[in-house]
């Protein structure tokens, strides 16, 4: 899909999951660097920002959830910037950017639209829906760390490992998509001085502080699910513990048992073969049994 809009001498073209072949016939015409254009053409790019004399060229990454996996996977967003044109290319529908397109688009050609707009205000816009998106993305991180907090308190089980270790996942890629595009802010807050006006620096300062709290919030929901992995395996340890206590104490009780057969059950004569000894010897190990019960609970209790 590729839609191009034109207000007050500004040309945005948008282009969503094309071809490289349509990638470059949109490219070509403005001149850009053959490095710049590579960049785009190939996958899995680092978030980056070059500046030269009439333009500027940023990719930045934002998160698109996976409703089969329950991951979130990387898609990239390339951004041309020049004074009278902005061209962004990206691999996924978003209706956050198509909301910002449809503004624009609906106020166009009315003569009344008094508002300055420039290249740079509409990438704002365009950046500040992503962020403001993130922000929800954190909120559902760790409404599903509580949910699984709760699970693993009420009734720890294996099945929550994967949770756990998805969501873990999660963390990690968000992290890392999102570190690297503080700098990349940063920088682009210069360049925004140097292209238009300080009024438009102002806004792009905003864009750096929303980054750093995104920052701050996945660094905050990756100590949660530590501390819920962490209490997870003390739980499981726990468990585990009971089971083997549990098979102590039954093997205490076997034990007298096992060790008598052992020795009746040889073809030779022993005394106290008759059936009153063995009801006797396994009420010997009911009585180690119970011995053993109390004192594992008067531990317990001390």
């Amino acid at each position: 899909m590729i839609r191009k809009l034109k207000v007050k001498g500004i040309t945005w073209i948008d282009a969503v999951n094309e071809s490289n072949k349509s990638i470059e016939e949109i490219l070509v015409p403005f001149d850009f660097h053959e490095l710049d254009v590579e960049a785009v053409l190939e996958p899995n790019q680092r978030a980056r920002i070059d500046s030269y004399d009439d333009y500027v060229f940023i990719t930045l990454h934002f998160p698109k959830y996976n409703q089969i996996k329950k991951l979130y996977e990387l898609n990239e967003f390339h951004i041309f910037l020049g004074k009278r044109f902005l061209i962004t290319l990206r691999d996924f529908q978003g209706k956050h950017i198509d909301q910002v397109y449809k503004k624009y688009e609906e106020k166009w050609d009315d003569d009344e639209y008094d508002i300055d707009v420039s290249s740079g205000l509409i990438l704002y816009e365009l950046i500040q829906e992503m962020l403001e998106k993130m922000f929800r993305v954190g909120a559902n991180v760790r409404r599903d760390i509580v949910k699984i907090e709760k699970q693993v308190f009420e009734s720890p089980r294996s099945p929550l490992v994967r949770d756990i270790l998805t969501k873990k996942r999660n963390i990690v890629v968000l992290k890392h998509m999102f570190q690297p595009q503080v700098s990349v802010l940063r920088t682009l807050e210069l360049h925004m001085n140097k292209i238009f006006d300080e009024k438009i620096e102002a806004y792009f300062e905003d864009l750096e502080d929303k980054m750093q709290k995104i920052i701050t919030d996945i660094s905050i929901l990756e100590e949660h699910i530590d501390s819920v992995e962490d209490a997870f395996k003390s739980m499981i340890d726990i468990q585990t513990n009971s089971i083997i206590k549990f098979l102590t104490i039954f093997s205490a009780f076997m034990l007298p048992l096992t060790l008598i057969t052992s020795f009746y059950g040889m073809n030779i004569d022993l005394p106290y073969g008759e059936a009153n000894f063995v009801y006797g010897a396994m009420w010997v190990s009911v009585a180690l049994l119970g011995i053993a019960f109390l004192y594992y609970s008067w531990r317990r209790k001390i």
